[in-house]
């Protein structure tokens, strides 16, 4: 089946083009660009739209399965459907060291069943951790746990994964040795490694450096998590010069953020173990509760602790980060668009549904961003982070995976209170060349399959 989108501005950072073009696709992958009218089955007018590739998450936590062995299909719960209905077709989850499921057949089950995007994972550190026993987060493996460790992890990469996750600011108990004896299995095919460093705020740079050290000795690609959550506290510009020596010094290191001013994480994280107050320089009522009897409230000193010691698990909402800061990290020419989305029954923050829209709401319609780098941001450089040639661009011979939006109008619906709310201006999101959602609802869900390095 032949598709014609034709009047549209073709926006493929990865080719260098943005230009009025029309976009041929045949079957699942694109046939190429022409200013020509060519026959087609189908023909979609993007008169005043973009037409770009369709939008990679480079870093969100993947849906939980059910105890059915199934994703989850509820609309309003699952974070796949979020992602399509924003714009991304193609997600890397396992993120932060925390797989939802064994990764290997959770990307079976995306075979399987199909999902509503493209799902690729990292293997997640903890998962190891949990896989061969260790459950105390605080204390180091034995050595027979880390040599158990090991097999499971290159069984994973061998089944497909793009790399090692690591959650150092929620394991502490990791060390150097369990650090370089886990990232060591990537080092024959030079997988991915991604990191939430062990620290934020004053403590970025020496767990910075921890992190891309053992990178520079492994000669391992190397990927900074969500660094507006870890830096923007008045460290930003000096982290982003730290992390641009590394550049300079031969380490191939980018990092990623989302355009939010705070940040999400469970209320009995390790992020809120003693001191966290005196490191934001905060009183408890920066913390939301996201879930439960309390939905929606603020914290007070009691409300905190109660919820903390009750439901550890509780997603909350941390209003700290400085807005200037975010932005400096968000339009740094090394650092890509990441949710970091995560939803615990459709609870969370609105990254989740409303990350990849707001970039063009409260970044380039304000000038902050060019049309052109933010398109690059969510699609040429995660593409080639994850050395998927595949994807990311709009040659002849790629993926068919497309999304195309209004620049004007584009922008996030989701709210703090109202994490999943649907956003605007998207009228077309194709998944393998078929309109997989159409005015940001979801029209076909199970088009999604695993991609496997």
């Amino acid at each position: 089946m032949k598709t014609l989108i034709k009047n549209g501005l073709l926006i493929d950072p990865a080719n260098a083009v943005q230009a009025k073009l029309n976009l041929v696709l045949e079957d699942d992958h694109v046939l190429g660009v022409t200013t020509e009218e060519p026959e087609a089955d189908t023909i979609i007018d993007a008169a005043g739209q973009v037409v770009s590739p369709g939008f990679i998450d480079i870093h969100m936590h993947e849906d939980f399965v059910t105890p059915q062995g199934t994703l989850e299909q509820n609309e309003n719960n699952a974070i796949f459907g979020c992602m399509l209905r924003m714009g991304v077709t193609t997600v890397l989850g396992g993120e932060c060291g925390v797989n939802r499921y064994n990764p290997i057949q959770y990307l079976d089950i995306v075979d399987r069943d199909g999902a509503p995007v493209n799902v690729a994972l990292l293997v997640g550190h903890s998962w190891l951790r949990e896989a061969v026993g260790h459950t105390d987060k605080y204390s180091h493996v034995t050595d027979d746990e880390l040599q158990a460790m090991v097999p499971l992890c290159r069984q994973a990469l061998d089944a497909g994964c793009f790399g090692i996750s690591y959650g150092m600011r929620y394991v502490p108990g990791i060390d150097r040795r369990e650090f370089v004896t886990t990232a060591r299995t990537c080092v024959s095919d030079r997988r991915l490694i991604a990191a939430h460093v062990r620290d934020d705020a004053a403590g970025i740079f020496a767990a910075g450096r921890e992190f891309l050290d053992v990178a520079c000795e492994l000669g391992l690609p190397a990927e900074v998590s969500h660094i507006g959550s870890m830096a923007a506290f008045g460290q930003m510009e000096e982290f982003l010069q730290m992390i641009d020596a590394y550049r300079l010094n031969g380490l191939d290191v980018t990092c990623d953020c989302y355009p939010y001013y705070a940040f999400s994480t469970a209320i009995g994280s390790t992020t809120y173990d003693d001191g966290w107050l005196q490191r934001y320089h905060c009183d408890y009522d920066v913390v939301q509760i996201c879930e439960g009897t309390y939905q929606g409230r603020r914290c007070t000193k009691a409300m905190f602790e109660e919820v903390r010691r009750t439901h550890p698990e509780y997603l909350t909402v941390c209003y700290v980060m400085k807005e200037q800061e975010v932005d400096m990290a968000l339009c740094n020419p090394g650092v890509m668009i990441g949710s970091d989305g995560i939803l615990n029954h459709g609870q969370g923050h609105p990254r989740a549904a409303g990350a990849f829209p707001r970039v063009f709401s409260q970044f380039v319609r304000t000038g902050k961003l060019s049309l052109y780098e933010a398109v690059r941001k969510m699609t040429a450089m995660p593409a080639a982070r994850m050395g998927i040639s595949h994807k990311g661009n709009l040659a002849a011979g790629s993926d068919a995976d497309v999304v195309i939006f209004n620049p004007h109008v584009i922008a996030d619906g989701a709210t703090f209170e109202n994490p999943v709310l649907p956003g605007r201006g998207i009228s077309h999101v194709l998944l393998g060349g078929q309109v997989a959602a159409k005015d940001c609802q979801v029209t076909q869900w199970h088009l999604g399959r695993s991609v496997r390095k």
